[in-house]
């Protein structure tokens, strides 16, 4: 946890550093450490591919207490160019949209608590 948690308070964390946390914390487990790191690797590669090919043929993935990922309809519209004030037609399109889920909600919501009363002395 503390490695995740330090990487997001830096930023984003990389497919690559995901791949290399969940390896790093399932080898240290005695009932998966029969896997090598590349088996580790090419599995959780499959899960994202696998995510990404679902909503690119229109469907949707729910993950109970983290959250769902659908699909969300953006119709045409005349938009601006922000350079020369120019307009724009976009056209419509699908984007994916991630909604979390009531558990996460919480977890993130407890931890932002806990964050800005460390960070502020007056509390």
């Amino acid at each position: 946890m503390n490695s995740i948690s330090s990487k997001a308070s830096k930023g984003a964390i990389t497919r690559s550093e995901l791949v290399r946390i969940v390896m790093r914390r399932l080898l240290e487990d005695e009932r998966f450490s029969y896997f090598s790191s590349a088996e580790l690797e090419a599995s959780i590669k499959h899960v994202i591919d696998l995510m990404a090919q679902t909503l690119a043929s229109g469907g949707g993935i729910e993950i109970r207490g983290f959250g769902s990922f659908n699909l969300s309809y953006r119709r045409a519209r005349i938009g601006r160019n922000p350079r020369t004030g120019q307009a724009v037609a976009l056209p419509s399109k699908y984007v994916p949209k991630f909604r979390p889920g009531k558990r996460l909600r919480e977890r993130v919501n407890a931890a932002a608590r806990l964050s800005a009363g460390a960070s502020s002395p007056g509390r």
